[in-house]
C-alpha cells in the first residue's frame, strides 16, 4: 500500500526564487491530505502533478506562509467543479480568522468546506487504517503538529505451520488470519496464534509545522518513519531560533534521534540560507543516526513498511 510524500514548500517565511511556502502533501492508498497552504500552494500541486482531490487540509497555525495558499487552493478547487466536501483542521480559537480566508474573496465555495478546531492530544481525523493525532508544539502563536499514524498490522501467517496442524489450504487460512479459530474434519480446534506471529507496526509520519523543540514531538509516535522537523537556522543562528520560536537542525536532529525516527526531513529554511544548507546537513548529521534529507521543492520520499 503506496503513502508518498511531496514537499511543495519548504521555505521559510519569507519564500526563495527555489522554496515555496510552507507545505506537505500525503498520498495514501488513493487519499490524499496536505499539511499547511503557504503562498502559491495551488501551482505547485500543478507543478508536481499531485493533483487536487485533497479530503482533508491540517494547518498547524494560522501565519501567513502557512495559510496564505488557501484562498486561491479554494478557487482553483471550485473552478475545477470541485463537489466533493474539504475539511480543514486548525488549532483551537482560529475558526474565525481561517472563515475569513476561506471567504476571502466575498464568496463561500461552491463545494462543503467543514472548519474544525483541534487540540493537544486530539485525533483531528480517524479514517479505517490510521488516524492524525494532534500534538503540542512551542511556537508564537497558536500551533499544534499532526502525526499520521498507521494502525498495527496482521501478524505473518505461518502456511507451514498451519498445513503441519491440518488446516486445510483455501478458506480457512484466511479466517485464521483475520483472528477466528476454526476446526478440522477431526474435531481439533486451531486457534489464531498457533499460525499468525505478532501484529507487525504500520507506519507514521510526524510533521512539527513551526516549533522550538518539544517533548511532545517524541511522544506522538512510536519510532516514526519519517520526522518532518522545522530546521530554519542553522547553529550560527542558534539564539535566533529561540528567540523566534524556531528549531535549528542539531536541535531537530536531537528530537528525531529521542524520537527513534528512521528518516529526518529539515523544513522551513530560512531565506538566509538560500543555496547554502550544507550546513544543516552536516550539523544534522553529527547528531542524528538515521537518515537526513533535505528535501528540495517537487522532491518525494516514499514510506516502506518497517519489515519491508
Amino acid at each position: 500500500m503506496p503513502l508518498r510524500v511531496t514537499f511543495l514548500g519548504t521555505a521559510g517565511a519569507v519564500p526563495t526564487t527555489e522554496r515555496n511556502p510552507s507545505s506537505i502533501f500525503v498520498a495514501r492508498e488513493g487519499e490524499q491530505l496536505l499539511f499547511d497552504a503557504g503562498e502559491g500552494t495551488q501551482r505547485q500541486l500543478m507543478r508536481f502533478g499531485t493533483g487536487f482531490s485533497i479530503s482533508h487540509l491540517f494547518v498547524t497555525h494560522l501565519h501567513g506562509d502557512h495559510v496564505l495558499g488557501i484562498p486561491g487552493l479554494l478557487q482553483t478547487m471550485a473552478f475545477n467543479d470541485r463537489e466533493e466536501p474539504l475539511a480543514i483542521h486548525a488549532p483551537h480559537g482560529t475558526r474565525r480568522q481561517l472563515k475569513s480566508l476561506v471567504n476571502a474573496l466575498g464568496n463561500r465555495p461552491s463545494f462543503p468546506v467543514r472548519i474544525n478546531e483541534v487540540g493537544d492530544d486530539d485525533v483531528a481525523y480517524r479514517a479505517d487504517e490510521y488516524e492524525v493525532r494532534v500534538f503540542e508544539t512551542d511556537h508564537d502563536a497558536r500551533s499544534v503538529g499532526y502525526a499520521l499514524v498507521e494502525d498495527d498490522r496482521k501478524g505473518r501467517f505461518d502456511r507451514e505451520r498451519a498445513e503441519e496442524l491440518g488446516v486445510p489450504v483455501g478458506p480457512k487460512f484466511s479466517k485464521l488470519h483475520a483472528g477466528e479459530s476454526v476446526e478440522l474434519e477431526d474435531g481439533t480446534a486451531v486457534d489464531p496464534d498457533q499460525v499468525v506471529g505478532e501484529p507487525r507496526p504500520g507506519r507514521s509520519i510526524v510533521y512539527t509545522g513551526d516549533t522550538r523543540p518539544t517533548t511532545a514531538t517524541i511522544e506522538v509516535a512510536d519510532e516514526p518513519d519519517l520526522l518532518i522537523h522545522d530546521a530554519t537556522f542553522a547553529d550560527d543562528r542558534a539564539d535566533r531560533a529561540a528567540k523566534t520560536a524556531h528549531s535549528t537542525a542539531r536541535q531537530a536532529a536531537e528530537i528525531a534521534n529521542r524520537a527513534g525516527a528512521d528518516r529526518l526531513a529539515l523544513v522551513h529554511l530560512s531565506s538566509r540560507y538560500a543555496g547554502h544548507t550544507g550546513d544543516h546537513l552536516e550539523q544534522a548529521r553529527k547528531v542524528f543516526d538515521g537518515e537526513v534529507v533535505l528535501p528540495d521543492d517537487g522532491d518525494e520520499l516514499e514510506i516502506s513498511y518497517p519489515d519491508v
